[in-house]
């Protein structure tokens, strides 16, 4: 066997029974702060009309597949599509930071629409979820994910699309051989460029929801007689040596089944950058703990790792002077102003791009490479912030930041985020009957119900209609 093989083997053979509590709890955590963030964005990402018109357009809103937060029934592609890339609108969703990715965005989306396709349990949902995590976690850390990145690719996308395959592979009860198929199957499908950095383009959103797409199309493909080619990701053409310069194939099968990438997997309290937040957690104590205000800041330093250098921190220029959402996601400069200004960093903190505070600020926030946080790097996204004010200067490290494994949410935690993005659409009644619903996914025979309990009782109006 090799690695695409013991993939499949390890994802048809998964089942919810013989798992970790913990894992299973934790997956059902992740389902939830993933719905939350589609049920958002569905109403307030500009992007969002684009998709929704373009669906309606390709006749995907034709079908009986749910989208959270839509009162309309979509087609299994469109449905897939739209729950994975509204799921990654926001820059909200969960990270693994070794693998430099999202992986629920187009796990998630693909097994509930293969769910709802063949009426599946939540728990074998669930299980489809899982082992989708695992592959796609664990094609990032074979390749490794910085050399894919520094070829333009957006491993989301690309190593997303043979996670959703395997999840939705797994829902249909696929077979090893099978499983396979639809990862040889996607291989032909895998696209995902970092060219949206340079204007803040939308394609960052959408070509995860293409990567959810067709991981499902690939398993309903051999799940209707269609032959995939085999070691779709070790062959000699397959994807790692395609699409990263040094591979280390073996690296996909390291311990698995005994360590967890999921429980490796993180979530935001911040709708930005993974990159930016140890910076985000350290402006916010600095300035609880010392009352800092704007106007005697005179100069601030965000340490980062390489890594995070080329998404917040370059060009230095630009991440300076964000001129939509996209970009103030990933500019450190703008995330830091924010939550020094403001004592927050939520969604509706892109609503102050203009903020004459906020601009004022940008100016004195310098992103530098910190060989001390690149040291932390992968196994933590760490941040280092100086400020000088008053004629002093702050210091606050954050080696660990909020939401990350070892420093996870708590239920309580998860739910109040949800509540922050759903209440505005849902209400707060309607909002909670959700999350109930959603957390409880791993006992339900009915896995369509949760995106029908997400369709609002009233008219919203939110940026995105």
């Amino acid at each position: 066997m090799g690695v695409t093989a013991d993939l499949s083997a390890f994802t048809a053979d998964l089942k919810i029974a013989s798992l970790p509590k913990e894992v299973v709890t934790r997956a059902r955590f992740l389902v939830l702060d993933l719905v939350g963030n589609i049920v958002r964005a569905r109403h307030d990402a500009e992007s969002t009309h684009a998709f929704l018109a373009t669906a309606r357009a390709m006749g995907m809103a034709n079908g009986d597949i749910g989208v959270f937060g839509d009162p309309a029934r979509y087609t299994p592609a469109g449905a897939a599509f739209l729950n994975g890339a509204l799921a990654h609108s926001l820059d909200f969703d969960d990270t693994h930071a070794a693998g430099s990715l999202h992986p629920g965005a187009p796990v998630i989306p693909a097994a509930l629409a293969a769910g709802e396709m063949v009426g599946a349990s939540g728990a074998d949902v669930l299980a489809g979820i899982i082992a989708g995590y695992e592959v796609t976690c664990r094609v990032a850390l074979a390749l490794p994910a910085g050399e894919h990145y520094d070829r333009g690719f957006h491993p989301t996308a690309t190593c997303g699309a043979f996670g959703a395959a395997a999840a939705a592979a797994r829902v249909f009860g696929l077979d090893a051989a099978g499983v396979e198929g639809a990862m040889g199957a996607v291989l032909s499908q895998c696209a995902g460029s970092l060219q949206f950095l340079v204007n803040g383009a939308w394609t960052k959103r959408s070509q995860v929801g293409w990567a959810a797409c067709n991981g499902l199309m690939a398993a309903t493909l051999v799940r209707e007689g269609f032959k995939g080619p085999t070691e779709a990701l070790e062959g000699k053409h397959g994807f790692m040596r395609a699409y990263a310069p040094n591979p280390t194939p073996e690296r996909a099968l390291q311990d698995l089944g005994v360590v967890w990438e999921l429980m490796n997997t993180a979530v935001k309290p911040y709708p930005s950058c993974r990159y930016g937040h140890a910076g985000i957690d350290a402006a916010l104590m600095l300035r609880a703990a010392n009352d800092l205000q704007p106007g005697e800041i005179s100069a601030i330093k965000l340490g980062l790792p390489k890594s995070g250098m080329l998404l917040i921190g370059a060009p230095a220029e630009k991440k300076a002077n964000p001129q939509n959402t996209v970009d103030g996601q990933f500019s450190g400069p703008f995330v830091i102003s924010a939550a020094l200004a403001t004592g927050a960093m939520g969604w509706d903190s892109y609503q102050q791009l203009n903020d004459p505070t906020i601009r004022g600020m940008l100016g004195k926030v310098t992103c530098e490479f910190d060989p001390e946080i690149e040291a932390e790097f992968p196994t933590n996204m760490s941040g280092k912030l100086t400020i000088e004010a008053r004629g002093q200067t702050f210091v606050q490290k954050v080696v660990v930041p909020k939401g990350e494994p070892s420093n996870f949410l708590t239920e309580n935690e998860l739910r109040s985020k949800f509540h922050g993005l759903v209440d505005a659409v849902l209400g707060e009644d309607q909002s909670a009957k959700l999350a109930d619903a959603v957390l409880g996914i791993n006992t339900s025979n009915d896995v369509s119900s949760m995106a029908r309990n997400s369709v609002p009782r009233a008219p919203v109006r939110l940026a995105g209609e």
